[in-house]
């Protein structure tokens, strides 16, 4: 009686799971099977699958005013804040983690404390600071506040992370003649490419994604993101849905093939500094 109530506890759990499965993989499909639907087919049939794949919708968005420069602020946005955040937490963890010097913890619980700050908060007074400092509509004001969004999860992970490195591998490369500079190098980023990788797709994946600042900070057409271009894009193709889905399936590729690419990663670093020496 007790394994007949197990196997159904199981079967429920199982059908559970499928089911959640489903609800998340339903608006990827339908997103997918939209953009590959001509106008004419997507009002005849919403739901089904296309008669015929229109290509012409790959071309038009392509083809499309100002997508390929929205395309191109993206991947520019999206790998400078992410290069420049991850070489400052790099050095700040390694710090925060191998030397002793008075406040280290008290600066380390401000970096946490920081992470619970919502972006909102801070918009006037950032779009007061870089509209004195002439910082609007310019990669360089919306890198820095990327940049500085990004760092304190950055650098906590690394933090916690190079914590769990043995103490004595450092000890032995510091007998050996090795500086800072070349045990961070050498030693200590090797080792830490399973958080580091999962920075790297969580820090691009908030970039690439992000609404709110770009909107505000980059109003002008040419430095748009592709979040705030396809905004515009949807409002003049309202009527034309699967063209709008096909804005939408291309914005969502570059970060579907970072993810794969770093998937051995991922689940590693995620867990990364749980064990300690």
């Amino acid at each position: 009686m007790k394994m007949k109530r197990n196997y159904f506890a199981l079967a429920g759990r199982q059908i559970m799971m499928v089911l959640l499965a489903a609800l998340s993989i339903y608006p990827v499909f339908f997103m997918v099977n939209t953009a590959l639907k001509s106008k004419a087919d997507y009002i005849n049939n919403r739901f089904g699958f296309p008669q015929a794949i229109a290509l012409q919708n790959f071309k038009e968005v392509f083809l499309g005013e100002n997508f390929s420069r929205w395309f191109l602020n993206s991947i520019i946005l999206t790998v400078t804040s992410v290069l420049i955040s991850l070489i400052i937490a790099l050095l700040a963890a390694f710090a925060l983690s191998r030397y002793r010097f008075r406040m280290r913890e008290g600066i380390l619980k401000f970096v946490i404390s920081l992470m619970m700050v919502p972006p909102v908060i801070m918009l006037i007074p950032l779009f007061i600071f870089m509209s004195r400092v002439k910082l609007t509509n310019s990669y360089t004001g919306i890198v820095l506040i990327y940049t500085g969004l990004l760092l304190p999860f950055s650098i906590y992970l690394l933090t916690t992370f190079f914590r769990s490195v043995p103490h004595s591998i450092i000890e032995s490369a510091s007998i050996d003649g090795c500086n800072s500079i070349r045990i961070l190098k050498n030693i200590l980023i090797p080792m830490s490419m399973p958080p580091i990788m999962t920075l790297i797709v969580i820090n691009a994946l908030w970039v690439w994604n992000e609404l709110l600042l770009a909107l505000i900070f980059l109003q002008k057409d040419n430095f748009k993101t592709l979040m705030t271009g396809i905004t515009v894009f949807k409002s003049r193709y309202n009527i034309d849905v699967p063209l709008t889905m096909m804005g939408l399936f291309v914005i969502t590729i570059p970060m579907v093939l970072i993810y794969f690419l770093a998937q051995k990663y991922f689940i590693r670093g995620l867990v990364s500094g749980s064990l300690k020496e």
